[in-house]
Protein backbone atom coordinates (compact mmCIF):
# COMPACT_ATOMS: atom_id res chain seq x y z
CA UNK A 1 0.00 0.00 0.00
CA UNK A 2 1.52 3.31 -1.09
CA UNK A 3 1.20 6.42 1.09
CA UNK A 4 -1.51 8.95 0.34
CA UNK A 5 -0.18 12.14 -1.27
CA UNK A 6 -1.56 15.55 -0.29
CA UNK A 7 -0.36 18.52 -2.37
CA UNK A 8 -0.13 22.25 -1.74
CA UNK A 9 1.07 24.74 -4.33
CA UNK A 10 1.96 27.19 -1.57
CA UNK A 11 5.28 27.28 0.26
CA UNK A 12 5.34 25.45 3.56
CA UNK A 13 5.15 27.51 6.74
CA UNK A 14 7.16 26.87 9.89
CA UNK A 15 3.95 25.93 11.67
CA UNK A 16 3.02 23.35 9.02
CA UNK A 17 6.51 21.83 8.97
CA UNK A 18 6.68 21.60 12.74
CA UNK A 19 3.21 20.03 12.87
CA UNK A 20 4.20 17.31 10.40
CA UNK A 21 6.93 16.14 12.74
CA UNK A 22 9.19 14.98 9.94
CA UNK A 23 10.12 17.34 7.11
CA UNK A 24 12.46 17.22 4.12
CA UNK A 25 13.41 20.63 2.72
CA UNK A 26 14.67 20.37 -0.88
CA UNK A 27 16.63 23.48 -1.79
CA UNK A 28 18.10 24.45 -5.19
CA UNK A 29 21.89 24.39 -5.33
CA UNK A 30 23.50 27.74 -4.55
CA UNK A 31 26.01 29.52 -2.37
CA UNK A 32 23.29 31.21 -0.34
CA UNK A 33 20.34 29.82 1.53
CA UNK A 34 16.97 30.66 -0.04
CA UNK A 35 14.15 32.11 1.99
CA UNK A 36 12.66 29.07 3.71
CA UNK A 37 11.20 28.07 7.07
CA UNK A 38 13.73 27.61 9.85
CA UNK A 39 16.43 29.37 7.82
CA UNK A 40 18.04 30.64 11.00
CA UNK A 41 18.06 27.15 12.50
CA UNK A 42 19.72 25.79 9.38
CA UNK A 43 22.29 28.58 9.37
CA UNK A 44 23.15 27.76 12.98
CA UNK A 45 23.52 24.06 12.14
CA UNK A 46 25.80 24.87 9.22
CA UNK A 47 27.94 27.11 11.42
CA UNK A 48 28.22 24.42 14.06
CA UNK A 49 29.34 21.88 11.48
CA UNK A 50 31.66 24.40 9.80
CA UNK A 51 29.84 23.81 6.53
CA UNK A 52 29.09 26.18 3.69
CA UNK A 53 25.57 26.30 2.31
CA UNK A 54 26.54 24.72 -1.02
CA UNK A 55 27.91 21.67 0.79
CA UNK A 56 24.30 20.61 1.34
CA UNK A 57 24.50 19.41 -2.28
CA UNK A 58 26.96 16.73 -1.09
CA UNK A 59 25.81 15.97 2.44
CA UNK A 60 22.27 16.48 3.77
CA UNK A 61 21.97 17.94 7.26
CA UNK A 62 19.42 17.12 9.94
CA UNK A 63 18.23 19.10 12.93
CA UNK A 64 15.55 19.07 15.62
CA UNK A 65 12.51 21.26 15.11
CA UNK A 66 10.60 23.12 17.80
CA UNK A 67 8.23 20.67 19.38
CA UNK A 68 10.55 17.70 18.91
CA UNK A 69 10.20 17.10 15.17
CA UNK A 70 13.05 16.28 12.81
CA UNK A 71 14.01 18.22 9.68
CA UNK A 72 16.49 17.37 6.94
CA UNK A 73 17.86 19.96 4.52
CA UNK A 74 19.37 18.99 1.18
CA UNK A 75 20.40 20.87 -1.95
CA UNK A 76 19.76 19.28 -5.32
CA UNK A 77 21.55 20.35 -8.48
CA UNK A 78 19.04 20.27 -11.32
CA UNK A 79 21.89 19.95 -13.84
CA UNK A 80 22.97 16.61 -12.43
CA UNK A 81 21.81 13.28 -13.82
CA UNK A 82 18.65 11.60 -12.56
CA UNK A 83 20.77 9.00 -10.79
CA UNK A 84 22.73 11.67 -8.90
CA UNK A 85 19.61 13.62 -7.94
CA UNK A 86 17.83 10.47 -6.78
CA UNK A 87 20.84 9.31 -4.79
CA UNK A 88 21.13 12.62 -2.97
CA UNK A 89 17.43 12.66 -2.11
CA UNK A 90 17.45 9.03 -1.00
CA UNK A 91 20.32 9.68 1.42
CA UNK A 92 18.47 12.69 2.83
CA UNK A 93 15.18 10.82 3.16
CA UNK A 94 16.82 7.88 4.92
CA UNK A 95 17.64 10.20 7.84
CA UNK A 96 13.89 10.59 8.33
CA UNK A 97 12.85 7.02 7.52
CA UNK A 98 15.23 5.69 10.17
CA UNK A 99 12.70 6.91 12.76
CA UNK A 100 9.78 5.18 10.98
CA UNK A 101 7.49 8.19 10.61
CA UNK A 102 3.90 7.67 9.55
CA UNK A 103 3.79 11.09 7.85
CA UNK A 104 6.47 13.05 5.99
CA UNK A 105 6.33 16.62 4.73
CA UNK A 106 8.23 17.37 1.54
CA UNK A 107 8.90 21.04 0.80
CA UNK A 108 10.48 22.20 -2.45
CA UNK A 109 11.95 25.63 -3.17
CA UNK A 110 13.39 27.63 -6.09
CA UNK A 111 12.11 28.65 -9.49
CA UNK A 112 9.06 27.04 -11.06
CA UNK A 113 11.20 24.62 -13.05
CA UNK A 114 13.34 23.77 -10.04
CA UNK A 115 10.30 23.12 -7.88
CA UNK A 116 8.65 20.93 -10.52
CA UNK A 117 11.70 18.72 -10.94
CA UNK A 118 12.43 18.62 -7.21
CA UNK A 119 8.84 17.62 -6.47
CA UNK A 120 8.84 14.83 -9.05
CA UNK A 121 12.16 13.47 -7.79
CA UNK A 122 11.35 13.78 -4.10
CA UNK A 123 7.92 12.17 -4.43
CA UNK A 124 9.38 9.31 -6.47
CA UNK A 125 12.12 8.64 -3.94
CA UNK A 126 9.67 8.85 -1.03
CA UNK A 127 7.19 6.46 -2.67
CA UNK A 128 9.88 3.95 -3.63
CA UNK A 129 11.20 3.77 -0.07
CA UNK A 130 7.86 3.84 1.76
CA UNK A 131 6.70 0.18 1.40
CA UNK A 132 7.65 -2.40 4.02
CA UNK A 133 9.40 -5.28 2.27
CA UNK A 134 8.93 -8.91 3.35
CA UNK A 135 10.67 -10.26 6.42
CA UNK A 136 9.83 -13.22 8.60
CA UNK A 137 10.81 -12.10 12.10
CA UNK A 138 8.46 -13.39 14.82
CA UNK A 139 7.93 -9.80 15.95
CA UNK A 140 7.70 -7.10 13.30
CA UNK A 141 7.43 -3.67 14.87
CA UNK A 142 8.06 -1.72 11.67
CA UNK A 143 5.76 1.15 10.74
CA UNK A 144 4.98 2.18 7.19
CA UNK A 145 4.75 5.73 5.90
CA UNK A 146 1.04 6.39 5.45
CA UNK A 147 1.00 9.98 4.24
CA UNK A 148 3.20 12.32 2.21
CA UNK A 149 2.38 16.03 2.28
CA UNK A 150 4.01 18.04 -0.51
CA UNK A 151 4.41 21.81 -0.30
CA UNK A 152 5.58 24.05 -3.13
CA UNK A 153 4.22 22.18 -6.15
CA UNK A 154 1.00 20.58 -7.28
CA UNK A 155 0.96 17.90 -9.97
CA UNK A 156 -2.04 17.90 -12.27
CA UNK A 157 -2.03 14.10 -12.57
CA UNK A 158 -1.28 13.36 -8.91
CA UNK A 159 2.21 12.06 -9.76
CA UNK A 160 0.78 9.15 -11.74
CA UNK A 161 4.16 8.10 -13.17
CA UNK A 162 5.87 8.12 -9.79
CA UNK A 163 3.07 6.13 -8.18
CA UNK A 164 3.06 3.56 -10.98
CA UNK A 165 6.83 3.10 -10.77
CA UNK A 166 6.67 2.72 -7.00
CA UNK A 167 3.94 0.10 -7.22
CA UNK A 168 5.79 -1.85 -9.90
CA UNK A 169 9.07 -1.67 -7.97
CA UNK A 170 7.41 -2.78 -4.74
CA UNK A 171 5.99 -5.87 -6.48
CA UNK A 172 9.38 -6.67 -8.01
CA UNK A 173 11.25 -6.35 -4.72
CA UNK A 174 8.60 -8.23 -2.74
CA UNK A 175 8.69 -11.24 -5.06
CA UNK A 176 12.48 -11.21 -5.21
CA UNK A 177 12.80 -11.26 -1.42
CA UNK A 178 10.38 -14.13 -0.80
CA UNK A 179 12.18 -17.29 0.38
CA UNK A 180 12.34 -20.18 -2.05
CA UNK A 181 10.12 -22.42 0.08
CA UNK A 182 7.36 -19.81 -0.27
CA UNK A 183 7.85 -18.77 -3.89
CA UNK A 184 7.98 -22.13 -5.61
CA UNK A 185 7.07 -22.25 -9.31
CA UNK A 186 3.61 -23.49 -8.28
CA UNK A 187 3.08 -20.66 -5.79
CA UNK A 188 4.48 -18.16 -8.28
CA UNK A 189 2.02 -19.29 -10.94
CA UNK A 190 -0.84 -18.91 -8.46
CA UNK A 191 0.32 -15.39 -7.61
CA UNK A 192 0.52 -14.50 -11.30
CA UNK A 193 -3.02 -15.78 -11.91
CA UNK A 194 -4.27 -13.60 -9.05
CA UNK A 195 -2.48 -10.54 -10.43
CA UNK A 196 -3.92 -11.25 -13.88
CA UNK A 197 -7.46 -11.46 -12.51
CA UNK A 198 -7.04 -8.22 -10.57
CA UNK A 199 -5.60 -6.27 -13.49
CA UNK A 200 -7.48 -7.64 -16.50
CA UNK A 201 -4.52 -9.43 -18.09
CA UNK A 202 -5.06 -12.51 -20.21
CA UNK A 203 -3.01 -15.46 -18.96
CA UNK A 204 -1.79 -18.60 -20.74
CA UNK A 205 0.33 -21.30 -19.12
CA UNK A 206 2.62 -23.70 -20.93
CA UNK A 207 3.13 -26.47 -18.39
CA UNK A 208 5.70 -29.27 -18.67
CA UNK A 209 3.32 -31.50 -20.63
CA UNK A 210 2.67 -28.78 -23.21
CA UNK A 211 6.34 -27.84 -23.39
CA UNK A 212 7.40 -31.42 -24.07
CA UNK A 213 4.80 -31.63 -26.82
CA UNK A 214 6.07 -28.36 -28.32
CA UNK A 215 9.64 -29.65 -28.25
CA UNK A 216 10.93 -27.08 -25.74
CA UNK A 217 13.83 -29.30 -24.75
CA UNK A 218 16.04 -26.52 -23.35
CA UNK A 219 13.48 -25.46 -20.74
CA UNK A 220 12.46 -29.03 -19.93
CA UNK A 221 16.09 -30.12 -19.48
CA UNK A 222 16.47 -27.68 -16.59
CA UNK A 223 13.02 -28.11 -15.06
CA UNK A 224 13.02 -31.92 -15.08
CA UNK A 225 15.62 -32.03 -12.32
CA UNK A 226 13.16 -30.71 -9.74
CA UNK A 227 11.26 -33.97 -9.32
CA UNK A 228 7.90 -32.29 -9.80
CA UNK A 229 5.94 -30.82 -12.67
CA UNK A 230 5.48 -27.31 -11.28
CA UNK A 231 7.60 -25.46 -13.83
CA UNK A 232 5.97 -23.56 -16.68
CA UNK A 233 6.31 -20.72 -19.14
CA UNK A 234 3.56 -18.22 -18.38
CA UNK A 235 2.33 -15.62 -20.84
CA UNK A 236 0.46 -12.51 -19.74
CA UNK A 237 -1.17 -10.21 -22.29
CA UNK A 238 -2.06 -6.53 -21.85
CA UNK A 239 -4.26 -5.07 -24.61
CA UNK A 240 -5.43 -1.53 -23.80
CA UNK A 241 -7.69 0.45 -26.09
CA UNK A 242 -5.80 2.26 -28.82
CA UNK A 243 -2.80 -0.04 -28.55
CA UNK A 244 -0.48 -0.59 -31.46
CA UNK A 245 -1.24 -3.70 -33.48
CA UNK A 246 2.01 -5.52 -32.71
CA UNK A 247 2.81 -6.07 -29.04
CA UNK A 248 6.17 -5.64 -27.37
CA UNK A 249 7.37 -8.82 -25.67
CA UNK A 250 9.07 -8.72 -22.25
CA UNK A 251 10.73 -11.97 -21.19
CA UNK A 252 11.87 -12.72 -17.64
CA UNK A 253 14.05 -15.43 -16.16
CA UNK A 254 12.24 -16.93 -13.18
CA UNK A 255 14.52 -19.51 -11.59
CA UNK A 256 12.98 -19.70 -8.12
CA UNK A 257 16.09 -21.42 -6.73
CA UNK A 258 19.36 -22.29 -8.41
CA UNK A 259 21.54 -25.00 -6.89
CA UNK A 260 23.72 -25.13 -9.99
CA UNK A 261 22.47 -28.61 -10.82
CA UNK A 262 25.09 -31.37 -11.11
CA UNK A 263 27.72 -28.63 -11.24
CA UNK A 264 26.68 -27.79 -7.70
CA UNK A 265 27.39 -24.30 -6.42
CA UNK A 266 29.48 -23.97 -3.24
CA UNK A 267 27.56 -22.61 -0.24
CA UNK A 268 28.96 -19.10 -0.67
CA UNK A 269 27.52 -18.80 -4.16
CA UNK A 270 24.31 -20.74 -3.57
CA UNK A 271 23.28 -18.42 -0.76
CA UNK A 272 20.84 -15.87 -2.14
CA UNK A 273 19.84 -17.95 -5.15
CA UNK A 274 16.17 -17.50 -4.26
CA UNK A 275 16.69 -14.14 -6.00
CA UNK A 276 17.51 -15.78 -9.33
CA UNK A 277 13.91 -15.17 -10.39
CA UNK A 278 14.44 -11.39 -10.31
CA UNK A 279 14.20 -11.00 -14.10
CA UNK A 280 10.66 -12.37 -14.12
CA UNK A 281 9.73 -10.06 -11.23
CA UNK A 282 11.11 -7.06 -13.16
CA UNK A 283 8.98 -7.96 -16.18
CA UNK A 284 5.92 -8.23 -13.92
CA UNK A 285 6.73 -4.91 -12.26
CA UNK A 286 6.95 -3.19 -15.65
CA UNK A 287 3.62 -4.70 -16.68
CA UNK A 288 1.94 -3.51 -13.49
CA UNK A 289 3.35 0.01 -13.90
CA UNK A 290 2.32 0.13 -17.57
CA UNK A 291 -1.18 -0.97 -16.61
CA UNK A 292 -1.47 1.71 -13.93
CA UNK A 293 -0.28 4.31 -16.46
CA UNK A 294 -2.66 2.96 -19.12
CA UNK A 295 0.12 3.02 -21.67
CA UNK A 296 -1.41 2.69 -25.15
CA UNK A 297 0.90 -0.20 -25.95
CA UNK A 298 0.16 -3.90 -26.29
CA UNK A 299 2.45 -6.01 -24.12
CA UNK A 300 3.14 -9.73 -23.85
CA UNK A 301 5.01 -10.84 -20.74
CA UNK A 302 6.71 -14.24 -20.88
CA UNK A 303 7.86 -15.70 -17.55
CA UNK A 304 10.19 -18.72 -17.44
CA UNK A 305 9.32 -20.22 -14.03
CA UNK A 306 11.37 -23.20 -12.87
CA UNK A 307 14.07 -24.36 -10.46
CA UNK A 308 17.54 -25.75 -11.13
CA UNK A 309 17.89 -28.74 -8.82
CA UNK A 310 20.14 -31.76 -8.61
CA UNK A 311 18.56 -35.20 -9.02
CA UNK A 312 18.94 -38.37 -11.11
CA UNK A 313 16.63 -36.76 -13.68
CA UNK A 314 18.59 -33.50 -13.87
CA UNK A 315 20.38 -32.63 -17.10
CA UNK A 316 24.14 -33.25 -17.22
CA UNK A 317 27.33 -32.08 -18.86
CA UNK A 318 27.72 -33.48 -22.38
CA UNK A 319 23.97 -33.94 -22.87
CA UNK A 320 22.74 -32.72 -26.23
CA UNK A 321 19.39 -30.94 -26.03
CA UNK A 322 17.06 -29.82 -28.83
CA UNK A 323 15.41 -26.45 -28.24
CA UNK A 324 11.97 -25.39 -29.41
CA UNK A 325 13.28 -23.77 -32.59
CA UNK A 326 15.21 -26.92 -33.55
CA UNK A 327 18.65 -25.72 -32.39
CA UNK A 328 20.72 -28.51 -30.84
CA UNK A 329 22.70 -27.51 -27.74
CA UNK A 330 25.73 -29.21 -26.20
CA UNK A 331 25.57 -28.90 -22.41
CA UNK A 332 28.86 -27.74 -20.93
CA UNK A 333 27.88 -26.53 -17.45
CA UNK A 334 24.57 -27.13 -15.66
CA UNK A 335 24.84 -23.84 -13.76
CA UNK A 336 24.28 -21.99 -17.04
CA UNK A 337 20.60 -22.87 -16.75
CA UNK A 338 19.29 -19.34 -17.20
CA UNK A 339 20.17 -19.17 -20.86
CA UNK A 340 18.54 -22.58 -21.35
CA UNK A 341 15.11 -21.59 -19.98
CA UNK A 342 15.34 -18.24 -21.74
CA UNK A 343 16.17 -19.91 -25.06
CA UNK A 344 12.80 -21.63 -25.34
CA UNK A 345 10.92 -18.71 -23.79
CA UNK A 346 12.45 -16.32 -26.32
CA UNK A 347 11.64 -18.76 -29.11
CA UNK A 348 8.00 -18.92 -27.98
CA UNK A 349 7.81 -15.13 -27.82
CA UNK A 350 9.46 -14.79 -31.25
CA UNK A 351 6.86 -17.07 -32.85
CA UNK A 352 4.28 -14.33 -32.20
CA UNK A 353 6.33 -11.81 -34.27
CA UNK A 354 6.26 -8.95 -31.73
CA UNK A 355 7.46 -5.46 -32.56
CA UNK A 356 10.46 -6.00 -30.27
CA UNK A 357 11.67 -8.31 -27.49
CA UNK A 358 13.39 -7.27 -24.28
CA UNK A 359 14.52 -9.93 -21.82
CA UNK A 360 15.55 -9.48 -18.19
CA UNK A 361 17.72 -11.93 -16.27
CA UNK A 362 20.21 -12.26 -13.44
CA UNK A 363 22.19 -14.22 -15.98
CA UNK A 364 25.96 -14.12 -15.57
CA UNK A 365 28.51 -13.57 -12.87
CA UNK A 366 30.84 -12.11 -15.47
CA UNK A 367 28.51 -9.13 -15.94
CA UNK A 368 28.78 -8.45 -12.22
CA UNK A 369 32.57 -8.71 -12.52
CA UNK A 370 32.51 -6.29 -15.46
CA UNK A 371 30.21 -3.68 -13.93
CA UNK A 372 29.83 -4.38 -10.24
CA UNK A 373 26.39 -3.81 -8.77
CA UNK A 374 25.81 -0.18 -9.82
CA UNK A 375 25.05 -0.69 -13.51
CA UNK A 376 23.33 -3.41 -15.49
CA UNK A 377 24.51 -4.49 -18.92
CA UNK A 378 22.56 -4.53 -22.17
CA UNK A 379 23.16 -6.08 -25.58
CA UNK A 380 21.11 -5.77 -28.73
CA UNK A 381 21.03 -6.85 -32.35
CA UNK A 382 20.07 -3.26 -33.27
CA UNK A 383 22.41 -0.36 -32.57
CA UNK A 384 19.53 2.10 -32.32
CA UNK A 385 17.82 -0.04 -29.69
CA UNK A 386 21.01 -0.28 -27.67
CA UNK A 387 21.38 3.51 -27.83
CA UNK A 388 17.73 3.95 -26.80
CA UNK A 389 18.31 1.62 -23.84
CA UNK A 390 21.30 3.63 -22.64
CA UNK A 391 19.27 6.85 -22.98
CA UNK A 392 16.39 5.30 -21.01
CA UNK A 393 18.83 4.34 -18.28
CA UNK A 394 20.08 7.91 -17.99
CA UNK A 395 16.59 9.38 -17.97
CA UNK A 396 15.22 6.92 -15.39
CA UNK A 397 18.21 6.95 -13.05
CA UNK A 398 18.73 3.20 -13.61
CA UNK A 399 21.97 3.18 -15.55
CA UNK A 400 22.87 0.59 -18.18
CA UNK A 401 26.01 0.01 -20.20
CA UNK A 402 25.91 -1.37 -23.75
CA UNK A 403 28.20 -4.31 -24.51
CA UNK A 404 29.34 -5.63 -27.91
CA UNK A 405 27.64 -8.56 -29.56
CA UNK A 406 29.99 -9.12 -32.51
CA UNK A 407 29.78 -12.42 -34.35
CA UNK A 408 33.40 -13.42 -33.81
CA UNK A 409 32.72 -13.93 -30.11
CA UNK A 410 30.63 -16.95 -31.06
CA UNK A 411 33.74 -18.91 -32.04
CA UNK A 412 33.92 -19.86 -28.37
CA UNK A 413 30.53 -21.57 -28.64
CA UNK A 414 31.36 -23.74 -31.64
CA UNK A 415 30.50 -27.38 -30.93
CA UNK A 416 31.75 -30.51 -32.66
CA UNK A 417 28.58 -32.44 -31.91
CA UNK A 418 25.74 -29.88 -31.85
CA UNK A 419 24.69 -26.59 -33.41
CA UNK A 420 26.05 -24.60 -30.47
CA UNK A 421 27.58 -25.00 -27.05
CA UNK A 422 25.57 -23.71 -24.12
CA UNK A 423 28.67 -21.94 -22.72
CA UNK A 424 32.38 -22.57 -22.16
CA UNK A 425 34.31 -23.66 -19.08
CA UNK A 426 36.29 -20.43 -19.21
CA UNK A 427 34.94 -17.27 -17.57
CA UNK A 428 36.21 -14.89 -20.24
CA UNK A 429 33.39 -12.70 -21.63
CA UNK A 430 30.71 -15.16 -20.56
CA UNK A 431 28.14 -12.32 -20.48
CA UNK A 432 28.78 -11.68 -24.18
CA UNK A 433 28.78 -15.40 -25.01
CA UNK A 434 25.43 -15.68 -23.24
CA UNK A 435 24.14 -12.85 -25.41
CA UNK A 436 25.36 -14.57 -28.58
CA UNK A 437 23.69 -17.79 -27.40
CA UNK A 438 20.34 -16.10 -26.79
CA UNK A 439 20.53 -14.34 -30.15
CA UNK A 440 19.98 -17.76 -31.78
CA UNK A 441 16.42 -17.81 -30.46
CA UNK A 442 15.00 -14.43 -31.51
CA UNK A 443 15.46 -14.70 -35.27
CA UNK A 444 15.65 -11.33 -37.02
CA UNK A 445 13.36 -9.55 -34.55
CA UNK A 446 14.58 -6.41 -32.74
CA UNK A 447 15.88 -7.63 -29.38
CA UNK A 448 17.52 -6.28 -26.23
CA UNK A 449 19.01 -8.45 -23.50
CA UNK A 450 19.35 -6.97 -19.99
CA UNK A 451 21.76 -8.74 -17.61
CA UNK A 452 20.69 -7.51 -14.17
CA UNK A 453 23.97 -7.14 -12.33
CA UNK A 454 22.38 -4.26 -10.38
CA UNK A 455 19.47 -6.34 -9.03
CA UNK A 456 21.13 -6.27 -5.60
CA UNK A 457 23.38 -3.50 -4.30
CA UNK A 458 24.26 -3.41 -0.62
CA UNK A 459 23.00 -0.19 0.93
CA UNK A 460 20.73 0.68 -1.98
CA UNK A 461 21.20 2.23 -5.39
CA UNK A 462 19.96 5.49 -6.88
CA UNK A 463 16.47 6.23 -5.60
CA UNK A 464 16.06 2.91 -3.75
CA UNK A 465 17.41 2.32 -0.26
CA UNK A 466 16.85 -1.46 -0.04
CA UNK A 467 19.59 -3.95 -0.96
CA UNK A 468 17.25 -5.56 -3.49
CA UNK A 469 16.87 -2.63 -5.82
CA UNK A 470 14.02 -3.46 -8.20
CA UNK A 471 16.37 -2.27 -10.94
CA UNK A 472 14.77 -2.50 -14.36
CA UNK A 473 11.24 -1.32 -13.62
CA UNK A 474 12.01 2.38 -14.03
CA UNK A 475 14.37 1.69 -16.92
CA UNK A 476 11.91 -0.59 -18.70
CA UNK A 477 8.96 1.79 -18.35
CA UNK A 478 11.09 4.71 -19.59
CA UNK A 479 12.24 2.64 -22.58
CA UNK A 480 8.66 1.77 -23.45
CA UNK A 481 7.43 5.34 -23.06
CA UNK A 482 10.26 6.94 -25.03
CA UNK A 483 11.03 4.37 -27.70
CA UNK A 484 7.90 2.44 -28.48
CA UNK A 485 4.92 4.84 -28.22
Amino acid sequence: MLPKITQFQSVVSEEQAAKAGYALFVLPKGKNLPAAPFKDLLAARLKRRRMKAEELAKSPLSGDLPGGGLAVWVMVDGQQSAFERHTQLRKALQLLLAEQPEEIALAVFGSEGERRQAAQDAVQVALLNAPLLPQRKSKDARKAVKKIVLHGWKSADGFALQQALAEGSALTRELTLLPANELTPKAYRERVRKLAAENGWAVEEFDMKKLRKLGAGAFVAVAQGSGDEEAAIVRLSYRPKGAKQKPVALVGKGICFDTGGHNLKPARYMHGMHEDMNGSAVALGILLAATRLKLPLALDIWLALAQNHISPAAYKQNDVITALNGTTIEIVHTDAEGRMVLADTLALAAKEKPAAIMDFATLTGSMAVALGARYSGVMSNREDLAAAAVAAGKASGERVCAFPLDADYEEGLESKIADIKQCTLDSEADHILAGRFLLRFVGDLPWIHVDLSASRCEGGLGAVGSDVTGFGVGFGVEWLRSSMI
